[in-house]
């Protein structure tokens, strides 16, 4: 038996040893003010601790391109990004974006100049009604930045968190390959190409052959919290 040497202090302890504990302020059960840039513009928005970023954004600062569609997290039409990294607006608690940088499909264009992605989506017709547009551009936006367009698979899986009822899943593809070649150096112009020499195209979320559930779609956190917001790494796959 190895007898145990060291035992945890007790915050008590730790004030007699001259080691203050740190605490994390109490929020609630009232209204309090989340500091927050929100596309460039600092704000300060006064909600109770359990109001979703998005219902602020929507409800408290009139953002509204962030859009609702299931208030679950299945569906992705909530997409922003918080300190670039993509995130569930209606997952994501507003008091956890204290500080942070928030970014909506309004802030991906620089004034009046389209985002290369937004300017892609149009030339290759990658959306029909438009209500899941919006988070299908911040999400597209966000994965390429992460890396994960290796190919129309990769693109698939790591945006089949964001469905499109009207299945333009094919355009959305072309779209993001187009930005991605360009981006790389390839001059070809893509616009208009749906399916890669080589690949097979599905209306799926998932793309060809693919089952992966959008709910569990990779680049959104299981449970965003203060410390989870943002895509998942390598290492929880």
């Amino acid at each position: 038996m190895t007898r145990q040497t060291s035992r945890p202090r007790l915050p008590a302890q730790a004030r007699r040893e001259g080691r203050e504990e740190t605490r994390p302020p109490e929020l609630g059960p009232g209204e309090v003010d989340v500091a927050l840039t929100v596309d460039g513009t600092a704000r300060t928005v006064r909600v109770e601790p359990r109001v979703s970023l998005l219902d602020a954004l929507r409800e408290r600062m009139g953002v509204t391109g962030p859009k609702k569609g299931c208030d679950q997290g299945a569906c992705g039409a909530c997409t922003v990004m918080v300190d670039g990294r993509r995130v569930l607006g209606c997952l994501t608690l507003a008091v956890t974006c204290e500080g942070r940088e928030v970014t909506t499909v309004a802030g991906l264009a620089d004034g009046d100049r389209l985002h290369p992605v937004q300017e892609a989506f149009i030339a290759n017709d990658a959306f029909q009604c438009g209500y899941c547009t919006p988070g299908q551009l911040v999400s597209a936006v966000a994965l390429l930045e992460e890396g994960h367009t290796g190919d129309d698979a990769e693109i698939a899986e790591w945006m089949s968190g964001n469905i499109c009822r009207c299945a333009a899943y094919p355009n959305i593809r072309a779209a993001i390959r187009q930005v991605r070649d360009r981006r790389d150096g390839n001059a070809a112009d893509t616009v208009g190409t749906v399916g890669a020499a080589g690949t097979t195209e599905a209306s799926g979320p998932g793309g060809a052959g693919s089952d992966t559930p959008a709910a569990h779609a990779r680049g959104f956190p299981a449970d965003p919290g203060p410390d989870s917001v943002g895509p998942r790494t390598e290492g929880d796959r």
